[in-house]
Order: structure tokens, then sequence, then C-alpha cells
């Protein structure tokens, strides 16, 4: 078997956590005592967030804001009309405060720190030990955004993202996985079942909300696992990438990254891709990639099966859209053949995400009635004989060529000797949807030439049709090349 590394040979070992600014944690404060300095109506808030985790809050404020008032006549908080001493920090477990100037607020920050106490200033980060999020509710499962301060604005427009796709009854199904926890981890072995019920279990927490029963209904299929499996058996599901940009995986993707035990990743698959992975997945360059040593597809095909029959969920993670030149159709065959279950996730082809990046649309109704994804290269490298080279010439048509980069003389060539004018423009789009993607818009005679220029170390797209007069950037006598947005 022959797996290979980086395209310079040197190990590829993405990091399983970038640098992280500050530590997530969730801090139970279930009767514990808790002090806020301060009588205002942010501190109010601040003593109601503690109030709502089971704490004991207790407020030190001369003068209390009526919202502050009302919460201690509520019971919600213990006021005391006093201003704050170092005295009554020794055993709080997280105190806050409100401070008018800097110099009240570093008092309390060391009194805080002197007594060994989690402090807060409100909106004085220099004297802050941690921060509040921003919070998504579903308890008991809380999402909380963090952006260390710097800019809060942005953490409150990530919660209204979240709160859009995270749906109210994930509340509820994540207090049926509380109260059934305890029977599954009895009835099922830890590993594969244990994965297998969960899986499943999350698929439902995202649907309708649950039902009275839904906890029996859970226990029993707990059961079936358990007496059904015993070795659970494994699957593979062949994902999607996308050209490279993270934000365009869909949801699917992603929730398949996340219950991978095993990704076996391509070399055009990106970093930040990888990083929305499950943590404890094992991760497996498999790269296959134009003009250098790949795993042979054999060898790849053969570790699907050898993981998926050791009981393993397997994420077989392609560029693009395993089902536009990915030699997805081998890679089923091969699984289903095994007794495999098999399953895919579409992505996006770099194709749609370089005509997004132009601004073109490539079955524009004024200029093409159809569009073809060409392969720009053989088994053997060259560019294929075995196509209907006159109807891919059809001014009428958007063609872009995949994998061109090393054809694209006898791209051009090829479709002038067909009946398409030398004139029809031309774009090529250079590692399309990542950092410092670039592009070169022209006319198909001077395709050659603009290649040699550009080369081909980052992956190549070539689009031929009347619609990319239309690029950004395009110039009838050619452009240089242009920097596009990621």
């Amino acid at each position: 078997m022959n797996i290979v590394s980086s395209p310079r040979n040197e190990p590829r070992r993405p990091r399983r956590m970038e640098d992280l600014a500050t530590l997530p944690v969730f801090f139970k404060l279930q009767a514990k005592r808790t002090v806020v300095a301060g009588g205002s109506d942010a501190a109010a808030w601040k003593a109601e967030l503690l109030a709502s985790t089971g704490a004991e809050v207790h407020v030190y404020a001369a003068d209390a804001s009526p919202t502050m008032q009302a919460l201690a006549d509520a019971g919600t908080v213990i006021l005391h009309n006093d201003n704050w001493m170092a005295d009554i920090l020794p055993g709080a477990a997280i105190a806050i405060c409100d401070a008018e100037t800097d110099d009240e607020a570093e008092a309390f920050f060391q009194a805080a720190r002197n007594a060994g106490v989690p402090v807060n200033v409100i909106d004085k980060p220099a004297f802050c030990e941690f921060q509040f999020g921003s919070i998504v509710n579903r308890s008991p499962a809380v999402i909380a955004i963090s952006t260390d301060g710097a800019a809060p604005i942005l953490g409150q427009a990530i919660r209204r993202r979240i709160e859009t796709l995270v749906p109210p009854a994930l509340a509820d199904w994540a207090r049926v996985a509380r109260d059934i926890r305890d029977t599954v981890t009895a009835r099922l072995a830890a590993g594969p079942q244990r994965r297998a019920f969960w899986e499943g279990f999350t698929d439902r927490a995202f649907g309708p909300a649950p039902s009275k029963h839904a906890a029996e209904e859970l226990a029993r299929e707990a059961t079936s696992i358990a007496a059904g499996l015993g070795e659970a058996q494994g699957r593979v599901t062949l994902v999607g990438a996308g050209p490279g940009d993270a934000e365009l995986l869909t949801l699917k993707a992603v929730r398949a990254l996340q219950a991978a035990d095993v990704i076996l990743f391509d070399d055009l698959v990106s970093d930040d891709v990888l990083e929305l992975a499950r943590r404890e997945a094992q991760r497996m360059l498999v790269g296959k990639r134009g003009g250098r040593e790949s795993c042979r597809q054999e060898d790849i095909n053969d570790m699907m099966v050898s993981l998926a029959k050791a009981g393993k969920h397997v994420v077989r993670l392609k560029g693009g859209d395993p089902m536009i030149f990915g030699r997805a159709g081998e890679e089923i065959a091969r699984l289903e053949a095994e007794g495999i279950p098999v399953s895919v996730v579409p992505g996006i082809t770099s194709a749609l995400a370089m005509a997004s990046s132009l601004g073109v649309s490539l079955t524009h109704r004024d200029c093409a009635q159809s569009v073809r994804f060409i392969t720009g290269h053989s088994r053997k490298g060259e560019l294929p004989s075995d196509i209907d080279w006159r109807a891919i010439a059809d001014r009428k048509t958007t063609t872009i060529f995949y994998m061109g980069g090393r054809t694209a003389g006898a791209i051009s060539a090829t479709l002038i000797d067909h009946g398409l004018s030398p004139e029809m423009p031309v774009v090529i789009a250079k590692a399309v949807s990542r950092p410092g993607q670039r592009h070169w818009t022209g006319m198909l005679r001077d395709l050659p030439a603009a290649m040699g220029g550009i080369g081909h170390d980052e992956p190549v797209l070539i689009g031929v049709g009347s619609i990319f007069a239309g690029a950004r950037g395009y110039s009838a006598i050619g452009s240089d090349m242009e920097t596009v947005a990621a």
C-alpha cells in the first residue's frame, strides 16, 4: 500500500486544535456563593445570569437600580445595601463588579485575585480573568460564543446565526439524553455500539420535538443495537469537501465529519475543512494530485473496506463533489460488492465556485443553453480522444475543463480545429475559493501562452464560452492574472 504525504513529501499533520485566545469552560454554580458588586442594570443582568444557574447571588450596592431591586424583591438575589469590602470575597465561586472608575476596577480585581476568586469587571477587559460570551440557551445544551472581548457585536451576530440553526426542541432532546445516558451506558459497549446509538439520536434531535415516550423508545433501540450488532458494522460516507473554502461545506458534510472514526482525505482538502472534523477522528492523507506521487485507487478501496469491516465509520473526504471526476463510482462498486453500507454527501464542485467568484452564469440564456464538465486528461495524461469534440465546440455551450492545465495547448488547438472561433472568450481559474485565488481572461487562441505563465502548482480550471466575456476583468486582448477574494 502506497500512502503518500504532502506535495513536497513532508508529513502533513493538521493540528487537532488551533490556538485559543481563551479556554471555553462550563462552570457549575448550583448552590455556590457568588458575589456581584454594584447595583446598576448591567450588574443586575449579570446577577440574574448567575442566579439562573442555581447560584446563591450576593449583591453589594449602596444604591440599587429598580431592576436590581426587583430581583431582590423576587428573592432572585440577596441584596446587601452597602458597598463591597475585600472581606466578602474569600470563599466565593465567582466575583463580578460594575466599577465606575478604573481605580475601583483595579482594587476589586486585585482583591478578588488575592482571595483566589475568578473575577470579571464589566466592560473593562484589562480587569477580567474570564469573559461572558453570547449564549444560545437550549439547556441542558448550552452554546457560548466568545471573541475574547475584541468584538462583542460579532459574538452577538454569531449567536443570532446559531439560533437559526439550532431548533428550540433541542433542549427537550438534551433532557432526554440526560435521562437515558445511564441506560445506554449499561446496555451498550463502549465504541462502535454507543456511537451508532448516539448518531441515530442526533439525527432525531434536529427533527421534531420528542414524544412523551421518547425515552422508552430509545431504551428499546439501545437493547436492539446490543442484541443485533455485536461488533457494530462499519460504514463509509463519501463526502464532498467543496473547492476549499470551509464555508462552502454543507451542514450534512459537517455532521458527517463530526461523526467519523477515520477520515481518508485528498491532497486538495483544506486544513480549514479538516478543522471541522471530530477531534478524536484518525486522519489519513491519501493524496491524489496530477503530476505527483499518489495513492493507487485500489489501495484506497482496500483501506476503506478494511476499516469499515473493523466497525469504523469511514469518511472518504474528496475535494469538490465526489460524483464529478472523483472516481466515486469505483469506490461505491467495491464497497457494495463487500456488503458495506455506503452513502454520499454532495459537495460544491469547483466549476460552480469559479462561476460565482467571477460573477457569471454558466447558462445565461443569452449565451448558453447547456454546460459541460470535461476532464482535461485521460488515463494516459493526454487529452481525451474518445469524446465528441465537434459537439463540445458548440458556441452555445459553456464548457469547463477540469485538470486541463497540462493539456491547455491541445484543448485550444482541438476546439479551433473543430470550428470554435479563436476569439471565443476563455478564463483560467487557479486555486478556486482558496486564499489568493487568481484568474486570467482572454481569447481561446491565447490559452496556451497564458497557461504557460500561470503554471500548475495549484488546481486549475479552464472555462470556454461566450458567457466569460462578462467575467470580472475580461479583456478581449487578454489580461494579467487578477486576484479574486476567496
